[in-house]
């Protein structure tokens, strides 16, 4: 510096204006090097200084790269393409009552580890009378692979028995109309392939949008050696003979499966979403 006694040694060499302190800042900010400006050992005081802004610059890159990632991936417009049928729909599959809904993927990348559960919610009253207003209960699914995993590379009707084991043993077509307390929540969980990010899909069915009686059509077809699906009929639902009594009902009276005629009758009920693609699988 001009001015200094001799034998002057300064906290940082070559510092001559504002412009020179903002550059070595600059350079230290971003270690591109400090040419012939740097930090003597003169001044602890300016080494803490130096140290500090470096802690500071790092978790400054941290904020900016991890706030950057989530924006990118864009975890949530990955769950709007995991979609569910409008309506469930409950109706006989191998002599029992089954619950039963619809899910599919819009996307050709696949969900990693994808694992589906329902809950129901109602109203419940304990034997010691305390009343509990929104009860959620587990409800066990039919997966022939184990557990609540699945394999979502074309749409799969996800069902549930129901049997004395399960909250809906004694539900009837009279129960299911919207005066009715309850709601089925549906939760699909997966790991993005591209990504590696958690994502979750939900949604509800109540009372009124259970459909009694009711089967989902085909809409998987095989063309030339490849599977073809068809988005637009993902909704739409046929009626079959399904008796009009409760599980209980039907398990202790198997009488009832004698008077039901063998062939499904009625016409399609449409329920096809918004969006239709249609992909193949080799």
């Amino acid at each position: 510096a001009v001015g200094a006694p001799a034998g002057f040694v300064p906290c940082v060499t070559s510092i001559h204006s504002f412009t020179s302190a903002f550059l070595f800042s600059i350079e230290v900010q971003v270690t591109i090097g400090f040419g012939g400006r740097m930090v003597t050992e003169e001044c602890p005081a300016a080494i803490l200084v130096l140290i500090v802004q470096n802690i500071v610059g790092l978790v400054i890159n941290a904020i900016m790269l991890g706030c950057i990632f989530m924006k990118t991936s864009q975890a949530h417009r990955r769950a709007e393409t995991l979609i569910f049928s409008k309506h469930a729909v409950i109706a006989l599959r191998e002599g029992k009552l089954c619950f039963m809904l619809r899910v599919g993927d819009l996307r050709k990348s696949m969900i990693i580890s994808a694992t589906i559960r329902m809950q129901v919610v109602k109203k419940t009253t304990s034997l010691e009378g305390e009343v509990v207003p929104l009860n959620q209960i587990d409800i066990q699914m039919e997966n022939p692979v184990g557990g609540n995993s699945i394999f979502l590379v074309s749409p799969l009707i996800i069902y549930h028995v129901i049997d004395k084991n399960s909250p809906l043993y004694d539900i009837s077509p009279l129960n299911l109309h919207h005066h009715e307390d309850l709601e089925i929540i549906v939760i699909l969980e997966g790991v993005v392939e591209t990504t590696g990010i958690t994502t979750q899909a939900r949604t509800s069915y109540l009372a009124d949008e259970i459909l009694w009686g009711q089967r989902f059509v085909p809409i998987v077809a095989e063309e030339d050696g490849q599977y073809s699906v068809d988005y637009s009929k993902f909704g739409n639902t046929v009626k079959v003979p399904t008796p009009s009594c409760t599980a209980r009902q039907l398990e202790e009276d198997n009488s009832i499966m004698d008077t039901m005629p063998l062939s499904p009758k009625g016409t399609i009920r449409k329920r096809s979403v918004k969006l239709k693609p249609k992909f193949t699988i080799s």
